[in-house]
């Protein structure tokens, strides 16, 4: 919790040490709080090699490789296990190479999506790279790595060494990585100033207007269009955690769009909705993939966790007043009006009409998904459900209505494609973005598996990505997966 604003502040008290000028100074505090802003990306393939996803995050800090390799096969028993421990050499270590390549591309994106400069999403996609050249992706070495990188990656991991073990500590892990993965010149300003590069660290970073307070140039406010923008792509940043979500988010946030257009809500009530309908699932990033990608019954204990999520969605905006509309429809979307949703179990009374409809959004969108327990559900299925669910008193009769109107309203199959893209791409490219294997592809569109990878391959091509978690980004942006996309 918190280490990226810890992080941040750490940078930016190195960056002042050394005056760095000040579009240095700008990316190294965006890049400080944005420099791990995609690496759930692949939580899906993390969750199957490890276990659990968040739980790997947590050791791949730790200094022993043995710390790291034990979690191999964690969610397995027995020869399961061995055999997994068997591939990783191959089949894990190139997942892990491929991770430098998609987190730091996403970040820098992600970063130039919401209107970052040239040098912050340069630094977003050098965070992994080292200064003796044997980072990643591109094996930049020395002064090549931007500054703003730099700095970033040494407060990265002499925070992670403070937090767990005391000041000497991050002390002996600069000097034990001076001139391999840190700056030799950073490292002994680190060294000889780490005292009060962490004094009054805690209450540093546990302030978010503080923190926010030491925004280099705080010049540029968005709102409206441009805050939408940024909040759809915060949206599509969520719906990487599982590949059985893609599109999710922004999908919900079309469908409750319009269905607040038919049912004549106010305009600024029905901007707060659209926006909710990005950020609704925010919370979902708290949450392991071996629960959210599980196959089978979730137990009791897991049942708890995931609704935990609209819980965390709220806490996350919590610091955002401009927000707090959405932030209170975003958490109230799994509440029911006979009481028996959550997290908080309230009733009707307490439910707005856009409460109401986003709830009816997510549910109709959520079961023409596949998930890992069932496949995706014929739009009639859905829609006698939610009628259903009106009948059982758990969600609004006018709601459910405007939301099935809307949904019966849908774009006609497009004939020109992204990137050039054929339709069976497209496709191929769906079924990828929601986790099928190419077997699997294969054997839904009744083609050998050799095609399904001739496709792939055309697509990483066509494209210009080198793995899964890219191509599901890719076509969330381009609204090629998610079952209802507005116009």
């Amino acid at each position: 919790m918190e280490h990226c604003l810890r992080q941040t502040v750490i940078a930016l008290r190195i960056a002042d040490r050394i005056g760095v000028v000040e579009r240095d100074r700008v990316a190294t505090y965006y890049t400080g709080l944005l420099a791990n802003v995609y690496c759930h990306a692949d939580a899906h393939e993390q969750a199957e090699w490890f276990g659990d996803d968040i739980a790997v995050k947590h050791g791949s800090y730790e200094p022993h490789v043995f710390e790291f390799l034990r979690m191999i096969g964690a969610s397995e028993r027995g020869l399961a296990r061995a055999r997994k421990m068997a591939a990783f050499p191959g089949q894990g270590a190139a997942l892990l190479k491929s991770m430098y390549d998609t987190h730091t591309r996403l970040a820098s994106q992600f970063a130039a999506r919401i209107g970052l400069d040239d040098v912050t999403c340069r630094a977003l996609r050098e965070t992994y790279e080292q200064w003796d050249g044997k980072g990643g992706p591109r094996k930049l070495m020395g002064e090549e790595v931007s500054l703003p990188a730099r700095i970033v990656q040494l407060a990265d991991l002499t925070e992670v060494a403070y937090r767990r073990r005391g000041l000497d500590a991050a002390r002996e892990y600069a000097r034990k990585r001076r001139g391999r993965n840190f700056d030799p010149a950073l490292a002994d300003l680190f060294i000889t100033e780490a005292e009060e590069l962490v004094a009054g660290i805690d209450a540093a970073s546990s302030c978010w207007e503080d923190v926010i307070g030491a925004e280099p140039s705080l010049t540029r406010f968005v709102g409206g269009d441009d805050l939408d923008a940024a909040l759809e792509a915060m949206a599509d940043l969520v719906d990487m955690k599982s590949p059985r979500m893609s599109g999710h988010s922004r999908g919900v946030a079309s469908l409750a769009l319009e269905a607040g257009r038919i049912s004549g809500l106010a305009d600024d009530e029905l901007s707060a909705l659209h926006r909710a309908g990005f950020l609704h699932d925010l919370g979902r990033l708290g949450i392991s993939n071996a629960i959210w990608d599980k196959p089978g019954p979730l137990t009791p204990a897991e049942l708890e966790h995931t609704r935990l999520h609209p819980y965390l969605t709220s806490r996350m905006l919590a610091g955002v007043p401009a927000l707090a509309r959405s932030r209170e429809l975003a958490a109230n979307h799994h509440e029911r009006l006979d009481g028996s949703g959550y997290p908080r179990g309230i009733g009707a009374a307490q439910l707005t009409p856009a409460d109401r409809l986003l709830a009816a959004a997510d549910v109709y969108h959520a079961m023409t998904e596949p998930r890992a327990h069932r496949a995706a559900r014929p739009e009639s299925e859905a829609a006698a459900e939610l009628r259903s669910e009106v009948r059982a008193g758990r969600l609004d009769g006018d709601a459910v209505n405007s939301v099935l109107k809307a949904a019966g309203h849908r774009v006609s199959a497009r004939r020109e494609w992204p990137a050039g893209l054929t339709a069976r791409e497209v496709e191929v490219l769906g079924l990828l973005a929601r986790g099928y294997s190419g077997r699997q592809i294969a054997e839904r569109l009744v083609v050998t598996p050799k095609t399904v990878s001739n496709h792939i391959q055309n697509i990483y091509l066509k494209i210009d990505v080198s793995s899964r978690a890219a191509a599901t980004h890719f076509a969330m942006q381009h609204a090629l997966v998610g079952s209802f996309e507005g116009r």
